[in-house]
């Protein structure tokens, strides 16, 4: 089914940015304000805007997020009006966005926004057309011992099936081609697998390393249990997706138009006018 994006409204007035960060938040109010505000400084010089997707939350995120928007046009609200997941939050964020570039980081502030400048600067290089996504990968994570040890072993799992050349894909710092994204089939989780979902489009994929620091306020939404059963169906599906991917690339051929001969002339004339 074909999606429209969100209403850009008055927010969207004015020129483009060059960047759009888009959050995805569930249940995340005490993180909004100190969030938005990093990211606001760490993009200082930058032409960007913010696009907070609150996905279903029960709490004051949205109320929050409006409040700042109210003194900052640069700041925007997409809403959904149930949880639909991390996955839809982000693709809802870039149908809204108006960046040609787009950078994610997750909504509980565990991803530093002062590393933002390292997922878009190389993509709004002109010398790197063909790069289609940054990916960031987290050092020195700053989370419990048994979500470490979940996602190791899924990392391993993913990088021996998939062949996509990272160890991290679950970093929430990501950024991509808007087009790019937009192209790419949607289904949810996909944020997991962008590396191996980019590469088999034919784009360059690039990856840094970034820190990681412990959850500003709340609670995470994920088990490691929710993580695993879910992990095993997408694997699947997306192994399927790039063995099945086109792998030509379409190359319209220029043809050399010889001039028309005074009948042939007269012909096309004639069919045009109608005399």
């Amino acid at each position: 089914m074909t999606q429209s994006p969100p209403s850009q409204g008055p927010a969207a007035a004015g020129p483009p940015p060059e960047v759009s960060v888009v959050i995805p938040m569930h249940d995340e109010a005490p993180n909004v304000a100190p969030l938005i505000a990093g990211i606001l400084a760490a993009c200082e010089g930058t032409a960007v805007e913010v696009i907070a997707v609150d996905d279903g939350s029960r709490d004051a995120t949205s109320g929050e997020v409006t409040t700042l928007a109210a003194a900052d046009p640069r700041i925007r609200l997409v809403r959904h009006a149930t949880a639909a997941g991390q996955s839809a939050a982000v693709h809802s964020g870039v149908l809204a966005a108006r960046g040609r570039v787009v950078c994610t980081l997750d909504g509980d502030g565990q991803n530093p926004p002062e590393e933002l400048p390292k997922l878009y600067t190389p993509l709004l290089a002109e010398a790197r057309a063909g790069l289609g996504l940054v990916a960031g990968q987290r050092v020195s994570r700053q989370d419990t011992l048994s979500k470490r040890l979940g996602s190791r072993i899924a990392n391993t799992l993913r990088a021996w099936l998939l062949k996509d050349g990272t160890r991290d894909t679950g970093c929430g710092l990501k950024g991509f081609r808007r087009d790019a994204f937009l192209a790419l089939p949607y289904f949810d989780h996909m944020h997991r697998y962008l590396p191996a979902l980019f590469k088999a489009q034919g784009w360059e994929v690039a990856l840094v390393d970034v820190s990681h620091r412990g959850r500003m306020a709340g609670r995470s939404k994920y088990s490691n249990l929710r993580r695993a059963v879910a992990g095993v169906h997408d694997l699947i599906g997306v192994a399927w997706l790039v063995k099945r991917r086109k792998k030509a690339a379409p190359e319209e051929v220029g043809i050399a138009r010889t001039a028309l001969a005074p009948a042939a002339e007269r012909e096309t004339a004639r069919e045009t006018t109608g005399v």
